[in-house]
């Protein structure tokens, strides 16, 4: 080329990115939820960047490689991000009631149960990963809807091992991508 670039021959995998943005904010939260950590900032603002963009980047990036499941999950979930955060942040000047959070994660699992059932032909990891992640909603919402915290506790407990399963992903894929041969089995 005349600037002095070469142009790459192949495209990068956007999924441990997306991965990473997911799991390791996804961890966070979920010490909230299993109530060890308060929701602060360091939780906001992971779910704004790390969450939010960092998977609305990934879903773009995926996009571009014709993977329509990568699209979608890591856009949706990124988008999931952003709204918590303008939710917890009370970006649009109103608080928000139990029930209401209870649906919002009750459609959020619906959606989650539709994602699941496009793992099934795919990696344990991605089985797994959406499969505690169908939990950690339904949980949520029940929690909320209902008032039963100790639901709300178990849904941290379901999350903080999604995360750490993203996270985990994540790892083996690049890993994989780096050495040439699958090191972690995933």
């Amino acid at each position: 080329m005349a600037d002095g670039y070469d142009v790459p021959t192949r495209k990068a995998n956007p999924a441990p990115l997306g991965l990473l943005g997911f799991g390791m904010t996804t961890v966070l939260l979920s010490l909230h939820n299993a109530g060890i950590t308060p929701l602060d900032n360091v939780v906001l603002a992971m779910g704004a960047f790390c969450g939010g963009l960092a998977q609305l980047v990934a879903g773009i990036m995926e996009y571009r490689n014709g993977n329509t499941f990568g699209t979608v999950a890591f856009t949706m979930y990124g988008v999931f991000w952003m709204t918590f955060v303008a939710i917890n942040t009370g970006l649009f000047g109103m608080g928000s009631e139990g029930k209401t959070v209870g649906a919002y994660c009750l459609v959020w699992g619906i959606m989650t149960l539709f994602m699941f059932l496009g793992t099934l032909k795919g990696r344990i990891s991605s089985k797994f990963v959406f499969l505690t992640l169908t939990v950690t909603f339904f949980l949520l919402a029940a929690g909320d809807i209902g008032g039963f915290e100790v639901l709300s506790k178990a849904a941290g407990v379901v999350g903080l091992i999604c995360g750490s399963a993203a996270i985990y992903s994540a790892a083996a894929e690049i890993l994989e991508e780096q050495n040439g041969e699958e090191v972690l089995p995933y």
